[in-house]
């Protein structure tokens, strides 16, 4: 057994294969010096680790856009130049692992760490930076800002990207050191009118007097290039999902492992939980496509944890606790489990007011 004592986070994260490059999900421990993860057998992790990427040495890429399918990605690449790609299931929790990582990387070197905090306080934006140049980056076919159609609150808009996926971008380029700074930046290509929210996400928070206000850091706010035309809205056939099933407020979205419907099999999907209209979705984080494999309406549902001890009627092969079972209206049983008590309770108390 691997020494665990001294777990600074853990949690499952969505990590690209070495020889094939193909993406799995694992359940990682963040120790003072070392990554762990771990297979999940069924609904159980397994015992022993399946890998450790020491961080001694270790340096960090966050936000990494190497992937255009995958914005959620962190780089780490070890003293001996392997490439580690972890996806994480939202921007919050992706720069809660990018910090807790960097901190155990440079925790044995203090003055780094002062620098690093040095460095997320410190704002000086580039006195001789051209917005021009920024702008023909940004349009540049294959390093520029990935233009994406996006739906909001049931209309569909082409060719948009997100306040969040452009901070990204600006960090990545160098154009910004701190999100912050990138707020900024973004900010004032929006004043020069480079580029121009779109949605009432975007379009709201344009009201505030303040600068730094006005631009939003959300993967909900949606922006596009100035001279890019009118709001494009296409058939809702393509969609898989009625369009106005995936238009909720995202309430809350993480991995959980789900019970299958025809094997009874075990599998982690990142669930999205949606509100006004009210749905849970979810998602196999390891393909590509930001398309739900399955979902239903919350409204007239029934949400209960379930007992620890023993297995549950119902419940199939070799699962651990903090277990919850969702009964649909047209009495579909959903089982699913999370990874913790406390985690189990958050999202049950986030259900329970939508049914």
């Amino acid at each position: 057994m691997e020494e665990t004592t001294g777990v600074l986070k853990e949690g499952f994260l969505v990590k690209r294969g070495h020889i094939v490059h193909n993406w799995k999900v694992r359940w990682f421990v963040l120790l003072q010096d070392k990554l762990l993860y771990y297979k999940l057998e069924g609904g159980k992790k397994e015992s022993s680790p399946k890998g450790r990427i020491l961080l001694d040495g270790c340096t960090i890429t966050c936000p990494c856009l190497e992937y255009e399918n995958r914005p959620l990605l962190i780089k780490l690449k070890t003293k001996t130049n392997t490439d580690y790609f972890l996806e994480c299931c939202s921007r919050e929790e992706r720069d809660s692992w990018a910090l807790d990582i960097t901190g155990a990387i440079h925790a044995g070197h203090p003055v780094q760490v002062q620098e690093l905090h040095r460095m997320k306080n410190s704002f000086k934006l580039l006195e001789n930076i051209s917005l021009h140049h920024i702008v023909d980056k940004m349009r540049d076919s294959s390093t520029g800002i990935k233009l994406t159609l996006n739906v909001e609150q049931g209309n569909r808009y082409k060719e948009t990207f997100t306040g969040s996926a452009l901070v990204d971008w600006l960090i990545s380029n160098s154009f910004a050191v701190s999100r912050f700074e990138a707020v900024t930046l973004a900010s004032m290509l929006m004043e020069e009118n480079f580029t121009k929210p779109v949605g009432a996400r975007s379009t709201g928070a344009t009201r505030y007097s303040d600068l730094s206000e006005q631009f939003l850091d959300d993967s909900t706010a949606l922006y596009m290039f100035a001279e890019t035309g009118k709001k494009m809205l296409s058939s809702k056939e393509e969609l898989q999902f009625n369009i106005s099933e995936l238009s909720g407020t995202i309430v809350k979205q993480g991995y959980l492992v789900k019970q299958g419907h025809k094997r009874k099999n075990w599998k982690v999907r990142k669930f999205v939980l949606r509100a006004d209209p009210a749905f849970l979705h979810y998602y196999d984080p390891t393909k590509e496509e930001n398309r739900p494999v399955g979902g239903f309406s919350l409204r007239g549902c029934l949400v209960s944890a379930l007992e620890d001890n023993g297995v549950p009627a119902g419940v199939k092969g070799n699962v651990q606790g903090n277990l919850f079972k969702i009964i649909t209206k047209k009495d579909i049983h959903y089982y699913i489990q999370a990874s913790s008590k406390a985690e189990r309770t958050q999202w049950i108390e986030a259900i329970k007011p939508l049914t």
